[in-house]
């Protein structure tokens, strides 16, 4: 099976001591986002665990602890915009995060750290040049150090609204054009561009639109095949992605990016980030009177096959 930390908030930049902890006791617990008192408790081990996804705009906490998770198989996610500080006040400089996901890669492997370049908008600062110009810089930087990077046009739900209210939406003709020069600068430097939930339209610049945590994806970063259960569905019905048995909590991001989904607003984040215990077994907060406890049945979804996945023109 799959343990997903990185939909609901940032555990390696900011609870990397409390997933260690939990790795080391063998287990977490995990309240459902929308009725608290149903708790779900996991088990933690790579007998029954197949692979930890992490999503993070700083894996650099992490790292010198690697050697804790190295039973496990493991995929990445690490975003890195050409943001400043306006957009993602608590992010490190870019050059920073590019050097740790270069430690990250040499340590799991290119095809088990993906690159994410999103959410992408366009502003009169952030304009269509500035995008492909930044792009091309950190693509030369991470080439060799991931083979993949997703991309996506910023979703105007109503918290990125309400946070961000001078954003607009991406036209189809911009998305053209960043779709055809990241495609573009992608070849040039070894890195395929993956789309998440965008038009099929964009399959004609050469950007893979069949999902970015697929099946295929983590099969990849493991180099075994997964049986996965025909129950095991994405939350959103145009994704393919594994996006099932999230650890995270809402509101716990200490990031403040200005697009932001899972923050509601910041006090609560800064609320909820004082009641965090690295020893508890709960990301915020402990047990509650009224918690209802489920034990989530887990078993391993390897099949025993190891998988040879060649990208096109490879041998």
């Amino acid at each position: 099976m799959i343990i997903n930390t990185g939909n609901r908030t940032d555990i390696p930049a900011y609870y990397s001591e409390w997933f260690y902890n939990r790795i080391k006791e063998g287990y977490v617990m995990t309240r459902n986002p929308y009725y608290p008192e149903q708790v779900l408790k996991y088990q933690l081990s790579p007998d029954i665990v197949d692979v930890l996804c992490f999503c993070t705009k700083n894996p650099e906490p992490m790292l010198a602890r690697m050697n804790e998770i190295k039973k496990f198989g493991q995929f990445w996610f690490v975003t890195i915009t050409p943001y400043g500080t306006d957009i993602e006040p608590n992010v490190p400089v870019k050059e920073q995060v590019m050097d740790s996901f270069q430690k990250l890669s040499e340590i799991v492997g290119a095809d088990a750290v993906s690159w994410r370049y999103d959410p992408i908008f366009i502003s009169e600062k952030y304009t269509l040049n500035f995008h492909i110009k930044y792009f091309e810089s950190m693509a030369k930087k991470l080439s060799g150090f991931t083979n993949q990077c997703v991309i996506s046009f910023i979703d105007l739900y109503a918290k990125t609204k309400r946070n961000f209210p001078k954003v607009r939406e991406v036209s189809w003709e911009e998305q053209e054009v960043i779709a055809k020069e990241f495609g573009r600068i992608g070849k040039r430097y070894g890195i395929k561009i993956h789309a998440c939930c965008e038009s099929k339209k964009l399959e004609k610049y050469g950007i893979d639109i069949s999902g970015c945590m697929t099946k295929s994806v983590l099969e990849k970063a493991i180099g075994c095949t997964l049986d996965v259960p025909k129950s095991q569905k994405s939350s959103r019905a145009e994704c393919n992605c594994l996006l099932g048995n999230d650890i995270g909590m809402y509101n716990t991001c200490g990031h403040a990016c200005v697009y932001c989904y899972a923050n509601y607003e910041r006090r609560t984040v800064v609320q909820n980030m004082k009641l965090h215990d690295p020893k508890s077994p709960f990301l915020i907060g402990g047990f509650g009177e009224n918690d209802k406890i489920k034990e989530v049945k887990q078993k391993s979804w390897l099949d025993g096959q190891l998988s040879f996945q060649f990208e096109e023109g490879e041998e």
